[in-house]
């Protein structure tokens, strides 16, 4: 399904960019293999090239890459919001709206903007990100836990494009907050635990006062699952896989507890379950909740979560289509959601896939949070 939405949206700009320009046949043949070539990239990388999730090639390629397929996406979206508006002035005055639908000028430039725009959205979606702090209230969370500090980092994502500088920045980051807890709400890396070794050895120098605390996202199971579990514990991450631990923090007690991911499903691997997750937790004491998926908040609300923490929806990564993003998440995308008593709180993630390295309005995080009581903030 993806491959035919890239090779639509390339022939749509063939077809309302390419042709109609007043170039030779050859030309508008040449630039036309060449869209496809880029709309289908992902097709020709894991033919060829290790696998469409984790691409063995150099940095730099799939950098220019996500600059050229990048541009073809928000061509493709320049020109339907044209072409829309064209529609809508031909309703109201058939010269006019013809005139505006033919016009070559503002598709030239409509074409400088989108590679423009895609070189911002490709240098801030591979940068380090910046911190992002926020307090959130639970209700239930004793004064004793008033304060307690939580970095969250989520969809990492190491390949050749975000490599092990990139992951040396985040962990710098990290640690320069002197976190309580650590948390990593999935998809750590693309490829191979053998590919990833060297991107990914840094997180061994996260350091959290109680520690750091992972779960799987969808991306673990696209490449050796199991053998990733073992990479991670040799990285000091205690993964939680449908399970809880207790932290303990002046005196009381919290539930961490955190669930795999439906991507297991085809590989016969254990599936989410909160219920599992959450067996044997003492009743009465807060529960965090990690989930790679924001899907699920209201049974997990129902379970007697107090925090959810998700990724996976990159927050959308361009500001507009990202309501694509939200549909197919339950409306969730973004930020700090109240569900049912519970608080969700979706990340836009600390990196991203390498097959779409763009971001426009929709930054990367480093999320600082800090969790308050409202026995204390009424004091």
């Amino acid at each position: 399904m993806f491959h035919l939405v890239t090779a639509l949206i390339s022939v749509y700009v063939i077809w309302r960019f390419i042709w109609p320009q007043p170039w030779s046949k050859s030309s508008k043949v040449l630039l036309s293999a060449l869209l496809l070539l880029i709309a289908e990239h992902h097709l020709i990388t894991r033919a060829f090239f290790g696998s469409m999730a984790s691409p063995e090639v150099p940095g730099v390629v799939l950098t220019v890459l996500g600059w050229a397929f990048g541009s073809l996406v928000l061509m493709g979206l320049l020109m339907l919001i044209r072409d829309c508006v064209g529609v809508a002035v031909f309703a109201l005055s058939r010269k006019k709206g013809r005139a505006l639908l033919a016009w070559r000028q503002p598709a030239a430039a409509l074409a400088v903007i989108s590679m423009g725009l895609s070189a911002v959205g490709v240098w801030q979606a591979i940068r380090v990100p910046d911190v992002k702090t926020m307090e959130i209230v639970l209700p239930r969370l004793p004064a004793e836990f008033d304060g307690l500090r939580i970095v969250q980092l989520t969809d990492l994502h190491a390949s050749r494009l975000l490599q092990a500088p990139w992951f040396e920045g985040v962990v710098n980051k990290a640690n320069a907050l002197k976190p309580d807890l650590i948390l990593i709400s999935g998809d750590l890396a693309d490829g191979s635990p053998q590919a990833r070794a060297d991107d990914i050895r840094p997180l061994q120098h996260l350091r959290a006062r109680y520690g750091v605390f992972a779960i799987p996202g969808n991306h673990e199971y696209y490449v050796d699952y199991l053998n990733w579990l073992p990479a991670f514990d040799r990285l000091g991450l205690h993964m939680l896989l449908n399970q809880h631990v207790l932290v303990t923090h002046n005196g009381r007690d919290l539930v961490l507890a955190g669930i795999t991911d439906k991507a297991a499903k085809p590989f016969d691997l254990p599936l989410p379950d909160v219920v599992q997750a959450l067996k044997g937790a003492p009743e009465g004491d807060p529960v965090i909740l990690l989930s790679h998926r924001p899907t699920g908040a209201v049974v997990n609300a129902g379970q007697g979560v107090d925090l959810q923490l998700s990724g996976h929806t990159h927050g959308g990564q361009i500001l507009g289509p990202h309501v694509l993003t939200q549909w197919a998440n339950e409306g969730f995308v973004s930020g700090l959601y109240e569900v049912d008593g519970m608080r969700l709180y979706v990340s836009n993630g600390t990196g991203l896939w390498n097959g779409f390295p763009i971001r426009l309005g929709r930054a990367a995080e480093i999320t600082e949070i800090v969790l308050r009581s409202p026995s204390v903030q009424t004091d």
